[in-house]
């Protein structure tokens, strides 16, 4: 019988402490959107991006170019000069590989220019959603915009806007999900 008694405590214990906790979920794609620095930091990304991959196709062009070249003529040249014409090639095109890692490798140019321009404003997103979650007594603060699968949100529980607010920037007010009113 204290065994029982002792169970049932310790389940309406945690039960009304679990009941206590209070959860939001933030937008960080609609946030971030609302930033203009942000769209100014993916502008000059893509920027980038496009000039370095332009810079590489270049490279990869001019070592087509060559190997036609090298097929073309291959057949009158002397072994020598085909090893020599092949070792150029193979080493132009482990340089244009090296140059495409150098740009777009995972600790690439690319990289750390995203982690230069994006990180700050994404730390300001997290510092205001924590004094905000802190001020509010929420638990959990989920990202809608992310991977995670929230089946169904409450709008009341959105507190994007206010991060928005607490960052000092105005917003266009979210849209409803379609289908909903």
């Amino acid at each position: 019988m204290k065994k029982i008694i002792l169970i049932a405590a310790v389940i309406f214990t945690f039960g009304f402490s679990a009941s206590a906790q209070k959860y939001a979920f933030v937008n960080t794609d609609y946030i971030l959107g609302n930033i203009p620095d942000y769209a100014d930091a993916q502008t000059q990304l893509d920027d980038l991006s496009i000039q370095w991959q332009k810079e590489i196709e270049v490279k990869f062009a001019e070592i087509d170019k060559m190997y036609k070249s090298f097929q073309n003529e291959a057949v009158l040249l002397p072994e020598d000069m085909k090893k020599k014409r092949e070792d150029d090639i193979v080493k132009k095109e482990k340089e244009a590989k090296d140059l495409q890692k150098k740009r777009f490798g995972s600790e690439g140019d690319l990289f750390k220019k995203r982690q230069e321009l994006i990180k700050p404003i994404q730390e300001k997103i997290y510092n205001a959603i924590e004094e905000i979650a802190n001020a509010e007594n929420y638990a959990v603060v989920f990202d809608k915009a992310s991977n995670a699968t929230l089946i169904y949100t409450n709008a009341k529980y959105d507190i994007s806007e206010q991060v928005l607010d607490k960052l000092g920037y105005t917003y266009k007010p979210q849209q409803p999900a379609k289908g909903k009113k």
